[in-house]
């Protein structure tokens, strides 16, 4: 039987949003408007669950969200599979994502990274390549952050544990971050 609980932590997760963290949505929505408008364009990257939220996050971006307009730039790392079988083999699954943003990731673009652990290597790797091409780098995470908030510019993070809370409000802040950015970027006659 399906139970209230699941509904109700839900409920309450998506309630504990303050102002802090949509003074921090609003900040990444800024960000992202701003190197999209300078020609930068937006990867991004997670595991399991968080990769087909990068996905989802991209074709929001490239297609549209919720106005009809251009297309703005935007890569999800976890689509190519012959790069990431490669990459895994040549150098370690740690290296998939790095090597992604060595390669297509240039100053003034961004890096989105989402993990319900936090702690993800590959994704660590990631955000110290971006770093290297002084990209900015904005995590959705669990765990309260983990060992990858240290390396973000912007974080949104959550306590519990649990991967599917974690996604869940990951995708929530996301939609409203990318209405905000269509709408500034359409406001400004931007595509």
């Amino acid at each position: 039987m399906i139970m209230l609980s699941g509904i109700k932590k839900r409920i309450e997760l998506l309630e504990s949003v303050d102002e802090n963290t949509l003074y921090k949505m609003q900040e990444i929505a800024d960000v992202i408007v701003n190197s999209i408008k300078n020609g930068g364009k937006v990867l991004s990257a997670g595991n399991g669950g968080s990769a087909a939220n990068a996905q989802h996050i991209t074709g929001d971006i490239v297609g549209r969200y919720k106005i009809e307009r251009g297309a703005y730039a935007a890569i999800t790392l976890t689509v190519d599979p012959s790069v990431m079988t490669a990459t895994g083999n040549d150098y370690g699954y740690e290296e998939v994502f790095a090597r992604q943003v060595e390669g297509l990731g240039n100053e003034g673009d961004i890096l989105i990274v989402l993990s319900s652990s936090a702690h993800s290597p590959n994704l660590v790797q990631a955000a110290k390549k971006a770093q290297e091409n002084k990209m900015t780098i904005i995590g959705f995470l669990g765990n309260e952050g983990g060992s990858l908030k240290q390396y973000c510019d912007y974080s949104i993070c959550i306590t519990p544990k649990d991967s599917d809370l974690s996604e869940e409000y990951a995708m929530t802040m996301n939609h409203s971050i990318l209405q905000e950015v269509e709408k500034q970027l359409v406001a400004a006659k931007f595509k």
